[in-house]
């Protein structure tokens, strides 16, 4: 399929800020994030990019006598908490929230008469005489605090004190996001990830107003969650992973501990158990799933496609029925992803057989289903959502299945796998990640429209994007920061900001300017020669 054109930039003055930047008549330090004294981030220069900016007036500046007002509600109370906790550290102030007003401070407000902003959008108001960010509901008013640590200099995401000025621009920002579902997929099992690891990406994760963390938590190499029913999926079924090591998995309180703090940031998690295939850690742990009885070995390898319960048999679905009855207790979000992908020792009317069965046991306790889109060569149930993942190439027959089924009522997820897929490799050098999908550098995985990918699907059926993260190569915090970012940024902007917006020239400066906050934050990003990067 031919890439799609970049859309034409609607939006002027977000336009004239990264025009002036690539001009050279932003000061530098604006355009790198600098807290140079003198220089302000230009209002609208953040990723992802607002759906509309006005800058007007001269800018705010944050002082040690500032306080965060919030108003009585519990819901503002924790977002003005999460903003003190954000600045504290690297401006040194006290910075109480209070509900008290205060002069010259940060105001963060809910409206119920702002229905327009919908439930994740936002109203930020800067001026010299405070802040104001104003919204219908908390997701709305957490988004608008995570722009304002981007108006900010990037040195406010030090953890260590910082010398300032902390200055925001003037203006007003009005925004509100394309997509609802806009995620990042964390494959624990291939590599298995601890709950600190998984909290540090769900922070990265909210700096973008990405809104749905999905947990790959069953694979060939490992089961990464306690079932009470079925103990020995998580006692040894998690105890590998690839190459052999010792594998983990979360107890039910750790897994409740993510869903805490990832709803803490307004994300919702999506546990994903992937069947029928993939499913050897299962396989070796109970014999009986197996159709001739016999456990296989534990797996520590990468190939795919060798596993499958067995779709005969009764046990199968009193087994998936417990699993699914224990994981969704655990879960308030909506969904539960039964994978679905790579089934090649299932054969198409097993596979539909299964898949026909397992469906309503998720409906049955209260979840609706995903599933990767192999799901719609079976019957999606109505309301399922298919996750797209093939690549430009994928044969037309497969994109016509897929098409068919969003004509029929079943939404997307878009994740095309030669797109934005984190663990493809950037070029041929890139030590880590695979390259079966191809190479994807940071202009490909941020270069194409949701809405107009795949041909003959209506763009109502397109309910977001998600960034998946494969771990066969990522085991470390640093391996995860390299091949997320800068790519992950994209991303989210593809599932935030109005097609308006897309156009990459002016992106790639937005990311540019990322770069300094990347790096208070520890973040060890790939340095992508297609984005031109300040020096720091």
């Amino acid at each position: 399929m031919s890439q799609p054109r970049p859309i034409p930039r609607l939006l002027g003055s977000l336009l004239l800020v990264t025009a002036a930047a690539l001009s050279g008549s932003v000061p530098a330090a604006a355009a790198s994030g600098s807290a140079r004294a003198g220089t302000v981030r230009p209002l609208g220069q953040i990723v992802p990019a607002p759906a509309s900016v006005t800058p007007s007036g001269a800018p705010y500046t944050l002082t040690a006598q500032a306080r965060i007002q919030t108003d009585a509600s519990a819901e503002a109370r924790a977002v003005g908490e999460h903003l003190a906790e954000v600045l504290r550290p690297s401006t040194g102030y006290a910075l109480p929230v209070t509900t008290r007003p205060a002069a010259r401070s940060i105001r963060l407000r809910l409206a119920a008469e702002e229905s327009g902003l919908g439930d994740e959008g936002y109203r930020l108001k800067s001026a010299p005489g405070g802040v104001t960010i104003t919204a219908h509901r908390p997701a709305g008013l957490f988004h608008g605090v995570q722009t304002l640590r981007q108006l900010l200099p990037a040195s406010v995401e030090s953890d260590t004190r910082q010398s300032g000025p902390w200055q925001v621009a003037g203006g007003t920002i009005t925004d509100s996001p394309r997509y609802a579902h806009r995620g990042a997929m964390l494959d624990v099992s291939r590599h298995f990830l601890t709950v600190d690891q998984v909290k540090r990406y769900i922070d990265h994760l909210a700096l973008y107003k990405m809104n749905k963390l999905h947990l790959h938590l069953s694979d060939d190499q490992g089961w990464r969650i306690a079932i009470d029913s079925w103990p020995r999926l998580a006692t040894y079924g998690g105890s590998t992973q690839v190459g052999g090591g010792p594998g983990g998995h979360y107890t039910k309180a750790e897994y409740k501990e993510i869903v805490r703090y990832a709803s803490s940031r307004h994300l919702e998690v999506v546990p994903e158990i992937d069947m029928p295939g993939h499913t050897n850690a299962a396989l070796a742990s109970y014999a009986e799933l197996n159709c001739d009885g016999v456990a296989p070995p534990l797996y520590t390898g990468t190939a795919v496609g060798f596993s499958s319960l067995c779709v005969p048999k009764q046990l199968t679905y009193d087994f998936v029925d417990d699993v699914i009855r224990e994981l969704a207790a655990l879960t308030p979000g909506r969904y539960i992803h039964i994978g679905g992908d790579e089934a090649h020792s299932t054969s198409h009317e097993d596979y539909v057989a299964f898949m026909n069965k397992v469906q309503p046991i998720v409906a049955k306790y209260g979840k609706t289903v995903i599933g990767w889109h192999q799901l719609t060569g079976a019957s999606p149930q109505q309301g399922a959502l298919a996750q797209y993942w093939g690549l430009d190439g994928t044969s037309q027959a497969e994109k016509a299945q897929v098409a068919e089924a969003a004509r029929n009522g079943t939404g997307l997820i878009l994740s095309p796998a030669d797109r934005v897929y984190l663990d493809m490799k950037y070029n041929k050098e890139t030590k880590l990640g695979l390259a079966w999908a191809g190479y994807v550098e940071v202009r490909r995985s941020y270069d194409w429209d949701p809405a107009n990918y795949l041909p003959g699907v209506p763009a109502s059926a397109v309910k977001g994007v998600e960034a998946p993260l494969w771990t066969e190569t990522i085991s470390r915090d640093e391996h995860i920061d390299h091949m997320a970012f800068p790519r992950l940024p994209g991303v989210a902007e593809l599932g935030w900001s109005p097609a308006s917006t897309h156009d990459w020239e002016t992106y790639k400066v937005r990311l540019a300017a990322q770069g300094p906050r990347l790096s208070a934050l520890g973040i060890d990003y790939y340095r992508s020669p297609q984005v031109p990067w300040p020096a720091q």
